[in-house]
């Protein structure tokens, strides 16, 4: 893969040198784009369709064109009960296993409860927390229970999150854009940066894990 690979956009814009990996809905698909992940958010989770969605998402899973299960997680901060997502975020787990596809994490203030979930499931696919924002314990706890990273908005708004960034080895992160106005190749010139390096280097870097995650199956 020669091109830029971005972990997490809700904005496709189809340019050549970008591989995108679009967020999708199973209730708004649009089969116009041509890599994405699919799943149900915690904002969005709604019981009374629930069965229909799963369906949508295990049609989905099953085309090599959908790259990953997501975004899919836990939020404490919605007031969605905590139980009713778990339960969601579980069933999407399950369908993620039995495809093998990777899963793209939406976390927010609840790290403790996904680590145990990844624990107690025994999940073997691999769990790329996106957008990730949180200080160094944190990613170190989550590095070492076997999550990626993925870095964007946070990495652009917030200078703090440059030692972060830095701790965190080559073989475990991503870059995204998600729904912020900078580009892509902006975020690659500030990785590159911060970890000193090449923007080349990076992308090399991203295409190396691009296979390991996404392309361990094929």
């Amino acid at each position: 893969m020669s091109k830029l690979f971005n972990l997490h956009t809700h904005n496709y814009t189809n340019q050549e040198k970008i591989l995108e990996l679009v967020n999708q809905y199973p209730w708004e698909f649009d089969e116009k784009i041509p890599f994405y992940s699919i799943g149900i958010h915690p904002w969005y989770i709604n019981e009374d369709r629930l069965s229909f969605d799963l369906q949508v998402i295990e049609q989905k899973l099953a085309i090599k064109n959908c790259l990953a299960l997501g975004e899919c997680g836990l939020d404490k901060r919605i007031e969605i009960p905590l139980e009713t997502q778990k339960k969601v975020f579980k069933a999407q787990i399950l369908l993620a296993e039995k495809y093998q596809k990777p899963l793209v994490l939406h976390c927010v203030a609840a790290f403790q409860e996904i680590i145990q979930i990844k624990k107690e499931l025994n999940i073997t696919v691999p769990m790329i927390i996106h957008g990730f924002s949180k200080n160094e314990p944190t990613a170190k706890q989550l590095l070492d229970n076997g999550f990626y990273l993925s870095f964007g908005k946070y990495l652009v708004r917030n200078p703090e999150l440059k030692t972060v960034f830095q701790s965190v080895p080559n073989d475990r992160f991503f870059l995204e854009t998600d729904t912020i106005e900078e580009s892509l190749e902006e975020v690659y010139a500030l990785a590159a940066k911060y970890k000193n390096i090449e923007i080349e280097e990076v992308k090399l870097i991203i295409q190396t894990n691009f296979s390991k995650v996404f392309l361990r199956n094929l």
